[in-house]
């Protein structure tokens, strides 16, 4: 028999779960944060705030979260929007179309590293890049010893690998779109454009809301591709956030700094992460299709009774 305070006792794992994984790791945190270790590892002195009032004015702070933030605003768009055109391309009912989703999705289940060495011996002066360049008569790029180009260099690797991964969620959601609201939008005289304008978008709102959150959350925690491509080099141009903390507590061996650090990048993340979920669509997918479905702006003009 069911009883009110039932599904109470599903949530006690879970909540033991979030306790101990992540509410205790960000009390200690801040915890250290609080904290000078820069003399003394094992006994570190009591500095209240002062960990924070240094990464004010630290330029190399500053420095780490201007990348990351450039990282942010050239990855995420690019997340959110280029899936949609590879899930379009593959949902067709193309001969071979299967081995093409297969061939596709493979730079996502390439470990980073792996991507990383490879995309670096392409980067490399005499590297494949450079020599294709090179049949063109056009000069030799420094793809990640340039610091104007090094950290867009590192986006696009990051970019290539992910399309696929978020082009999949796009698919399973173009999948479950009514082939009737095509039919019904090209009777109206819609042309391919518009269809995809107001048929497939509203449909994928609730999608890219959720690719948004994802690639952003990736974005701002970036990391193994800095250290295996460039270990934030050249002159730190693609030191980011998380690898001014991996260096400020492993290379330096200040936790307090990197603890306050994080504690930055966890306010962060909270911050973009209410945003997106305040900016998502109200209404369920369902919902959009009957928007689509109920709307009076004709796709030509005369239809419906338009001017």
């Amino acid at each position: 028999m069911f009883k009110p305070r039932t599904p109470y006792l599903y949530l006690i794992l879970p909540a033991v779960f979030m306790v101990g994984f992540f509410f205790l790791p960000l009390l200690m945190a801040f915890n250290i944060s609080l904290s000078d270790f820069s003399r003394d590892i094992y006994h570190p002195a009591f500095v209240g705030l002062a960990n924070y009032a240094k990464l004010a004015h630290s330029a190399p702070f500053w420095e780490a979260l201007q990348n990351t933030f450039v990282f942010l605003f050239g990855v995420v768009p690019a997340m959110v929007v280029l899936p949609i055109f590879l899930a379009l391309l593959v949902n067709g009912k193309l001969k071979g179309i299967t081995l093409f989703r297969s061939l596709i999705y493979i730079p996502v289940v390439i470990s980073m590293v792996v991507v990383g060495i490879a995309w670096r011996w392409l980067y490399a002066d005499d590297g494949l890049i450079n020599w294709f360049l090179s049949l063109f008569h056009l000069p030799k790029v420094g793809w990640l010893v340039n610091p104007d180009i090094a950290l867009y260099s590192v986006m696009i690797v990051v970019v290539w690998k992910g399309l696929a991964y978020y082009m999949m969620m796009y698919l399973a959601h173009l999948q479950s779109l009514s082939q009737e609201l095509y039919e019904a939008a090209e009777i109206d005289g819609a042309s391919l454009w518009q269809k995809h304008l107001n048929v497939t978008l509203p449909h994928l709102r609730p999608t890219m809301v959720m690719v948004g959150i994802i690639s952003t959350i990736g974005s701002l925690k970036v990391f193994t591709e800095i250290y295996v491509m460039t270990r934030g080099g050249p002159v730190g141009a693609t030191k980011t956030l998380v690898y001014y903390i991996y260096e400020r507590a492993f290379e330096n061996l200040d936790l307090g700094i990197a603890s306050a650090a994080g504690i930055v990048l966890m306010l962060i993340l909270l911050v973009f992460s209410i945003l997106e979920m305040r900016l998502s669509p109200k209404e369920d997918a369902a919902g959009a299709l009957e928007t689509v479905k109920k709307a009076e702006t004709p796709f030509l003009p005369g239809k419906n009774g338009a001017a």
